[in-house]
């Protein structure tokens, strides 16, 4: 089944305000940066984003937050945003920020079909409030649901027109996971190929998975924090 869309347009038919996104990314490494382009020339607004953080001020999630897209943050790392920060302590943000063991447990849940879990993670902070807690071999767990979401979208490598993606280095990251849990999840890649090219014993997220793929393109690939040794 060909599920090649043309560019970042197509690949986001029917988004619309309020809905819940999966963005995949680890900071600014392996953002699908063509698609949040597109959300921010669409305007769309109201959105919940998962996500590991949010970018930075002009890049990443932060051009959303710039344009007051995004109503509800649920990440597990903010530091590097001064604008999301802002908002935050403003009240014009809603924040839930979790574990990021958990932050990806839960994106996991929802690709495998499990409602809930438990995990000692969080116990007597502030992330618990509210949940369930059993005790299992004497050591206190919460319960955390599976996110929904209405789309994922992730960045990979390549990936062939049946939707089979693989993912280079870092880049990795959050992306496997999301892609298994979203309603519709979106792939861009920086090489689109013919299925067969891709070695199968090396296919992260197999194609059963995505609905729509496209080749994207102008990928910056910032890096928010480059350190170097200073010259002898």
């Amino acid at each position: 089944m060909n599920k090649v869309v043309n560019g970042a347009r197509e690949a986001l038919e029917g988004l619309q305000n309020d809905m819940t996104l999966m963005v995949g990314g680890f900071g600014l490494c392996g953002i699908p940066e063509n698609c949040i382009s597109e959300m921010v020339r669409l305007g769309v607004k109201g959105l919940t984003c998962i996500s590991n953080n949010a970018g930075v001020d002009d890049f990443g999630l932060g051009l959303l937050l710039d344009q007051r897209q995004i109503k509800k943050m649920i990440s597990s790392y903010v530091g590097e945003n001064a604008e999301f920060e802002r908002q935050m302590l403003s009240g014009e943000l809603e924040v839930d920020l979790i574990p990021q063991g958990t932050l990806a447990a839960r994106c996991h849940a929802a690709g495998v079909g499990m409602p809930a879990f438990y995990t000692p993670a969080g116990y007597g902070t502030e992330v618990a409030e509210g949940k369930e807690v059993r005790y299992f071999d004497g050591k206190p767990h919460i319960m955390e649901h599976a996110f929904k979401a209405d789309f994922a979208l992730v960045k990979a490598w390549k990936g062939d027109r049946f939707g089979n993606v693989i993912y280079k280095g870092t880049a990795r990251n959050f992306n496997p996971l999301m892609a298994m849990a979203g309603k519709i999840t979106v792939v861009e890649v920086e090489e689109l190929v013919e299925p067969g090219e891709l070695d199968p014993n090396f296919i992260h997220t197999p194609g059963v998975f995505v609905q729509r793929i496209f080749q994207g393109v102008n990928y910056e690939k910032r890096i928010e924090q480059r350190t170097v040794r200073a010259k002898n």
